[in-house]
């Protein structure tokens, strides 16, 4: 899939088809936000002040009853003033939500209110706000613990097999963009002590449950003092510390995560019990999640976030991987 004006161009289109489901009208503005695994677009309707922002969901990916299941937590999170995210917005009959065809494949949509807020970056006080989404997620993972699940509930598992097995949802990292033989057989060793070590630590329903799994800045909000949460779309099961491997995608390697890993676990533990061994996991986890990344790169190398990184994130991912060896090994 080329990610040209062509496809655009087909894709605001279809959009546009569905916007008088929300009782838009077609001509309204349209701006696309961001495109990696979905496609984000803000509609503005100037006469009425409203603003709405679509998901329009990569095909073949989530299946209907996940979306459903990701929209269902949400809602309950937000209902249960767990965490600042943006409401979901019913079309006018009241369905959550609706789909055109694209290619012969179905594209579901997605409405949410507009969140104000910019993402944190290294010109902001990151050590403040990972401190700030330490407490966020112990609360979302006590939420998750006690949750009841409606029927139907369903969300992807996101463990080593999934992550980084040869049929990982997104892709293998043996064919990472730029990857070398001695890369790929450090990247071999790594994986399978990471599978070692995971194993060791086991999951019990303490340690594993619903997460957001994705919680980078590009995610987060932030307006004054509040940070919001955006972007439940890769939530599924998985163990709890990898919520802070997720929030630290694209960065594993910068020297300034240890400090965002202290803030996160001390602000962690200011709301719930988190034992040494779950710490311990933690840089497991990263290093875990960089390789999935490195996949992901090389399965959705026609998107813009992708071609940002290519073969240099590749070759920092076998850096990485060799000084974890020697750490960890």
């Amino acid at each position: 899939m080329l990610y040209d004006d062509a496809f655009l161009s087909r894709l605001e289109g279809g959009l546009r088809e569905k916007l008088p489901s929300w009782g838009l009208d077609e001509a309204s503005p349209l701006r696309l936000l961001t495109i990696s695994e979905n496609a984000t677009y803000l509609a503005e309707d100037e006469a009425r002040g409203r603003k709405v922002v679509f998901r329009v969901h990569r095909p073949a990916y989530h299946s209907e009853a996940e979306i459903r299941s990701e929209l269902a937590w949400t809602e309950a999170l937000r209902a249960d003033g767990v965490v600042d995210t943006p409401h979901l917005v019913p079309a006018l009959d009241g369905t959550q939500l609706c789909s055109f065809v694209d290619g012969g494949q179905t594209r579901f949509v997605a409405a949410f209110e507009f969140m104000s807020g910019r993402e944190p970056d290294t010109t902001d006080d990151l050590v403040k706000w990972y401190g700030r989404l330490g407490a966020i997620n112990a609360t979302l993972h006590h939420h998750s613990r006690a949750w009841t699940r409606p029927a139907g509930f369903t969300r992807k598992i996101w463990d080593t097999a999934t992550t980084i097995g040869p049929d990982a949802y997104w892709g293998d990292w043996r064919d990472g963009l730029g990857l070398t033989e001695d890369g790929r057989a450090v990247l071999a060793r790594t994986g399978a002590l990471l599978e070692r070590q995971i194993a060791g630590y086991g999951r019990t329903s303490e340690n594993f449950g619903l997460i957001h799994a994705d919680m980078r800045p590009a995610n987060l909000l932030v307006d004054g003092e509040r940070l919001g949460v955006i972007d439940f779309d890769d939530c599924g099961e998985s163990w709890f510390m990898f919520d802070f491997a997720a929030a630290v995608s694209f960065q594993e390697s910068e020297s300034y995560i240890p400090d965002l890993m202290a803030a996160w676990v001390e602000n962690y533990r200011r709301v719930a019990p988190l034992s040494a061994a779950d710490e311990a996991m933690l840089p497991v986890f990263v290093m875990l999640r960089r390789m999935h990344l490195t996949a992901w790169i090389a399965s959705h190398a026609e998107t813009p976030t992708a071609q940002s990184m290519g073969e240099p994130y590749t070759a920092a991912t076998v850096d990485l991987a060799d000084s974890y060896l020697s750490t960890h090994a």
